[in-house]
C-alpha cells in the first residue's frame, strides 16, 4: 500500500473546487499530485485505474454513525462497521458517544482512537458526550476529549433537556471550536411514542410522537446558539417545521448553525410502519409526505447542510419483538448512496449538491481536512457507477447487523472503489 495511483478517464466532480469534467487524477504518496486529462503513469509503482463511465468524487464523509464498540460488539465492531463504510463509499466517518462505557472522557476517546488505528482501513473520528454518562446532569470533559481527538460533542439518542445546562455546553464548546450536535426530541412530549403522531398512528394502533417534540428543541437550541455564538449542528432533521426554523435562522445570519438529514427521512413516510416491520422504527420517527418533501427541499437549497446515515446496528433479539418493544434505529452505511442517488434520478436534488453534502460540508462542520481533491490534499476518493442497477441484499452486508427496511429494493448507482490516502480499501466488480 504505497499510496500511488492514477485514476483515468473518470468524470471528476469536486464541489470544493466547482470542478466537473472528464479528466485524470494522479495520486503520489497518498496525496493528490495533479488533476489533468491525458496523463500517463510517471513511474512503475503507480497503479492505473480506468474510471471510464464512472464518477470520481472526494471520499465521502459520514458524520453520524454508531459503531457500538465498546459494549455492543454483538451488534457491530469497529472492524465490521468500517468495512461496511468502505463498501458504502465512505472514507471518513464519525462515531457517536453512546457506547458502553460512554465516551465522556479522554481515556475512552484515546482508547477508541487506538482501536481505530488498529482495526480500520478508513478514517474514523470520535464524537464525545455532552454530559457525563449521557445523563443530562453534568457536562463531560470537552477540553480533554478535544485534546484526545474528539471532533464534536453529542448526547445523540438522548436530549439535554435542561436548557441552562445546554447553554453552558454551548458556551463551553466555543473554547475548543467543537460543534455541539443535538438529538432534538423533547423526551417528555415524546413519552412512550414509537412512530409519528397522526392519522397513521391512530390507524395502526401505535403511540404517536408529535412533530412538536422535535421542533421545540430545534427552536430552543437555535435561540441558545444565537445567545452564545456557539457552533450548533442539528442531527437527523425530520419535520417540515424544523426545516423552516433552520432556514429562518440562516436567513437571520446565524451562519454557525448547520443540520443534517438521513436517507430514511428523505425516502420513507410513516405509511410503511403499517407493515409493523420494526426496521422502520427510528428516532426521530418516519414522518408524513409533507415532511419528506420539506427535507428534500431543504437538502436541495442547502438549508440542510449534510447527508448522514445515522447507522444504528441492532441485534435480531432487539428487533424481532413487538413494535412497541423494539429498539429504535436502522443500519445505513451500505445502502445510503443509492437512496441519495434516487433523489438525483427523480430530479429532486442536483448530483453536485448531493456530493457536496457527502464531502466538503460534513468535513467543514467537523473541522477535518477531508472532502476535497485539491492538489496537495490527502487522496481520499470514491468512485461510483451512476447507471448500474441492482437489488439491495442485506445478506451480503459487511455490517454485523441487518436491520434495514430496504432489503430487496431495486436501486441505481453503485460504489465501485473506495480509496483512502491513495490506497484502494474497497474494490467492487470491474472498477
Amino acid at each position: 500500500m504505497n499510496g500511488n495511483l492514477l485514476i483515468k478517464n473518470g468524470r471528476v466532480i469536486d464541489p470544493s473546487q466547482r470542478l466537473d469534467q472528464t479528466t485524470d487524477v494522479l495520486i503520489l504518496n497518498g496525496k493528490v499530485e495533479k488533476i489533468q486529462p491525458g496523463q500517463s503513469a510517471p513511474r512503475e509503482d503507480v497503479e492505473v485505474l480506468d474510471a471510464k463511465g464512472l464518477i470520481v468524487t472526494p471520499g465521502w464523509v459520514d458524520m453520524h454513525t454508531h459503531l457500538r464498540e465498546p459494549g455492543g460488539s454483538h451488534k457491530e465492531t469497529i472492524k465490521t462497521g468500517t468495512e461496511a463504510a468502505a463498501v458504502g463509499g465512505f472514507t471518513t466517518i464519525a462515531c457517536m458517544a453512546n457506547t458502553n462505557p460512554v465516551n465522556d472522557n479522554s481515556f475512552i476517546t484515546s482508547f477508541l482512537n487506538q482501536r481505530f488505528q488498529k482495526e480500520s482501513l478508513i478514517n474514523v473520528h470520535c464524537i464525545g458526550a455532552i454530559t457525563k454518562g449521557l445523563q443530562g446532569e453534568e457536562l463531560a470533559e470537552f477540553g480533554l476529549m478535544r485534546e484526545a481527538g474528539a471532533v464534536g460533542v453529542s448526547d445523540d439518542g438522548m436530549t439535554v433537556m435542561n436548557a441552562y445546562l445546554m447553554r453552558k455546553a454551548l458556551d463551553y464548546s466555543k473554547r475548543f471550536e467543537l460543534p455541539v450536535i443535538v438529538h432534538a426530541e423533547d423526551c417528555n412530549l415524546k413519552g412512550k411514542g414509537v412512530m409519528n403522531e397522526g392519522f397513521n398512528s391512530a390507524r395502526f394502533g401505535l403511540r404517536g410522537i408529535p412533530r412538536a417534540s422535535e421542533e421545540l428543541i430545534v427552536a430552543r437550541d437555535i435561540l441558545l446558539a444565537e445567545l452564545t455564538g456557539a457552533r450548533l449542528h442539528i442531527a437527523h432533521v425530520s419535520t417540515r417545521g424544523s426545516v423552516a426554523l433552520i432556514r429562518d435562522a440562516k436567513k437571520r445570519g446565524l451562519a454557525r448553525i448547520s443540520a443534517e438529514v438521513t436517507p430514511h427521512h428523505l425516502t420513507l413516510t410513516d405509511e410503511v410502519v403499517g407493515s409493523y416491520d420494526t426496521n422502520t422504527k427510528v428516532a426521530p420517527p418516519l414522518r408524513e409526505l409533507q415532511d419528506v418533501e420539506a427535507v428534500q427541499e431543504g437538502l436541495a437549497d442547502g438549508t440542510l447542510d449534510a447527508l448522514a446515515t445515522d447507522h444504528a446496528p441492532h441485534s435480531v433479539e432487539e428487533k424481532q419483538v413487538e413494535y412497541d418493544m423494539a429498539a429504535f434505529g436502522m443500519v445505513g452505511l451500505e445502502t445510503a448512496f443509492p437512496l441519495y442517488h434516487r433523489l438525483v434520478l427523480t430530479g429532486k436534488v442536483r448530483l453536485e449538491r448531493v456530493i457536496e453534502a457527502m464531502t466538503i460540508r460534513p468535513a467543514e462542520i467537523l473541522g477535518v481536512s477531508r472532502g476535497t481533491l485539491k492538489v496537495g490534499s490527502v487522496a481520499d476518493v470514491t468512485l461510483f457507477d451512476p447507471k448500474e442497477k441492482y437489488k439491495i441484499d442485506k445478506t451480503t452486508f459487511k455490517s454485523k447487523s441487518q436491520n434495514t427496511p430496504f432489503h430487496g429494493w431495486e436501486v441505481t448507482g453503485r460504489v465501485k472503489a473506495t480509496i483512502v490516502a491513495g490506497n484502494i480499501v474497497f474494490r467492487g466488480e470491474n472498477p
